[in-house]
């Protein structure tokens, strides 16, 4: 309990701005590093519009849920584990986007500024740029999971090829 009144302790961690808010300043999410990281992400990125922050997410997500599935999957063991991990991944991107598009159409609050996100995007205060996100959201996860299909599905060529140029 003492080290809760030690004003040392607000030197480390402090209110920013209204502390009604519980908006803490912390070394690691004031940081410059942290700020930089979080702000370069596709969610926060200036300039871009939702379609192509739901493109750039729903690639990532497509691309590396394939290989839980393929991998620790039920059908691990057989021919078919990339296919069953590929059409796993797909239908679990169209669930995701089902509940984008319900959370796009239940009227979803504005963005908040913080500390790390200071310029949250002006295209996800409207229900619009929420069914864009999820548009973008779909094809790139699809895309996603379809490349990292072809890239376990060719690991061998990939591996022959690299051992030819080295």
């Amino acid at each position: 309990m003492q080290a809760a009144r030690d004003p040392r302790n607000r030197e480390v961690v402090y209110p920013a701005g209204d502390p009604q808010n519980g908006n803490l300043a912390t070394p690691i999410n004031s940081s410059n590093v942290t700020e930089w990281f979080i702000n370069n992400l596709p969610a926060y990125r200036k300039g871009l519009s939702p379609l192509r922050r739901g493109l750039e997410v729903g690639m990532a997500h497509g691309y590396f849920l394939i290989g839980p599935f393929a991998k620790l999957g039920p059908l691990r063991d057989t021919d078919v584990a990339n296919l069953a991990g590929l059409l796993a991944t797909i239908g679990l991107v169209v669930i995701l986007t089902i509940c984008l598009s319900i959370y796009a159409s239940s009227n979803p609050p504005s963005p908040t500024a913080t500390i790390t996100t200071p310029h949250p995007p002006d295209a996800l205060k409207e229900p619009e740029g929420w069914n864009e996100f999820a548009s973008g959201f779909l094809i790139g996860g699809i895309g996603g999971a379809i490349f990292a299909y072809a890239l376990l599905a060719n690991i061998e060529l990939l591996k022959n090829i690299a051992s030819s140029l080295g």
